[in-house]
């Protein structure tokens, strides 16, 4: 079969953002001096990065086996952890090695001065996501979560009240949302805590997506970001393909002589991104 000839490239400004290389780090660092190293959820929402990382022994664990583990050091994730975990460690003696991420551990001390101020807490997120978790617990699970405006207006709101966002969420939503709510009479304390970071990666990544016949977006199934920045890609250049390993690359997508951009998530490792531009050039 004739090779395709195709011109790849890789963005530079995807893959992992500061927090994920923080954790991922601190985890090989302790993987390499005592073999093993336990870690409260996926480290990273990409299965290829955690297989990875299995691999070299980290043991991934869920809350009710954190529970049962005594004398040990466990990992908490850039994701952060609510209250919970931190008093179930004393209890159990465990050592938690905290990864959390430095721009949601400023929104998880925002939300708790907001809570202790007894200000009505309204969270822009994912419901059931780790960072969300998380932030729920600065309120003693009181504060309501909502994924849109449209799920926001099914609750009886309050005359004032005081919003924040999931660090990875639209910097553009959640402005519509708070003009949207100012505009039908509400008093809204607004706390922009989306990471830049992430944000920002929005027009780097409209531009980048521009350039090329066809886009391989890289990202695990389980990544909140990696769909946001996919469709982000989608909307640019329609033809986008979602990848989360080599083996979803087709050859009938491309024609001989394209180029073809190879980005991804936060949670995106280079290396992947690497081995799908290999995979791309051998075609």
């Amino acid at each position: 079969m004739p090779s395709l000839s195709l011109s790849v490239r890789i963005d530079p400004n995807s893959g992992f953002c500061f927090g994920v290389i923080y954790a991922i780090q601190m985890a090989e660092d302790l993987l390499d001096e005592q073999g093993y190293l336990y870690c409260l959820g996926d480290i990273v929402h990409n299965d290829e990065e955690v297989h990875r990382l299995q691999l070299r022994g980290l043991r991934i664990i869920c809350h009710e086996q954190l529970a049962e583990l005594r004398d040990e050091a466990v990992l908490i994730r850039a994701h952060g952890e609510p209250p919970s975990t931190y008093k179930l460690a004393l209890e159990n003696n465990l050592t938690l090695i905290d990864a959390s991420c430095p721009v949601v551990l400023k929104l998880q001390n925002r939300i708790k001065t907001s809570f202790d101020k007894r200000e009505q807490i309204f969270i822009y997120g994912k419901h059931g996501h780790a960072e969300v978790l998380g932030l729920l617990g600065q309120t003693g699970g009181r504060a309501v979560v909502f994924e849109s405006l449209a799920e926001l207006m099914t609750h009886e709101l309050p005359s004032a009240l005081t919003l924040y966002s999931q660090t990875t969420k639209s910097t553009a939503s959640f402005y519509n949302i708070k003009s949207e709510l100012e505009s039908r009479g509400y008093q809204v304390n607004a706390n922009d805590t989306i990471c830049r970071q992430v944000s920002n990666r929005d027009k780097d990544l409209r531009r980048f997506a521009a350039q090329f016949d066809q886009i391989a977006f890289v990202s695990g199934t389980k990544s909140s970001n990696g769909k946001v920045l996919y469709q982000v890609c989608k909307d640019t250049n329609p033809r986008t393909h979602f990848i989360s390993n080599v083996d979803d690359i087709d050859r009938a997508w491309f024609q001989p002589g394209q180029s073809v951009g190879i980005c991804g998530a936060t949670s995106t490792p280079m290396w992947l991104m690497e081995q799908v531009r290999e995979a791309l050039v051998g075609l």
